[in-house]
C-alpha cells in the first residue's frame, strides 16, 4: 500500500494542495501543468470570464480530447462531434447565467 503525500500544484497562479500516492506525483504535476496551460489558453481568448467557468470549459476540452484519443483504441465508443460540444457549451452558458441570477437575487 502506497503512502499518500501532499503535493502542491499551481494552476492559474493559485496553489492547491493535493493528496497523491508517492509513485503518482510526477503524473500529477504533469497533469496540473497541462490543466494550467489549457485554462490559460481559454482565459487569454477573453471570451470566458470567471475561474469556475474557465475550469469547466477546460474540463470539457480535455474530456473531448480523451474521448478522441480513446476512440482510436476502442472502435465501439461513439464519436463526439463538435455539434455535441457546442450544445454542451450552450447548456453550460445557460446554467451559469441562471446561477448568477440566483446569486444576484
Amino acid at each position: 500500500m502506497s503512502q499518500a503525500n501532499t503535493v502542491t500544484v499551481k494552476i492559474l497562479d493559485k496553489e492547491y494542495q493535493v493528496a497523491c500516492p508517492e509513485e503518482q506525483e510526477a503524473e500529477l504535476v504533469v497533469s496540473a501543468k497541462y490543466l494550467d496551460k489549457q485554462m490559460r489558453s481559454i482565459r487569454e481568448t477573453g471570451k470566458v470570464i470567471g475561474l469556475e467557468r474557465i475550469a469547466v470549459m477546460a474540463a470539457l476540452n480535455i474530456s473531448y480530447e480523451l474521448l478522441q484519443a480513446s476512440e482510436h483504441g476502442d472502435a465501439q465508443r461513439p464519436a463526439l462531434d463538435t455539434g455535441a460540444v457546442d450544445s454542451l457549451n450552450r447548456k453550460l452558458d445557460d446554467a451559469l447565467y441562471q446561477l448568477r441570477q440566483l446569486e444576484i437575487g
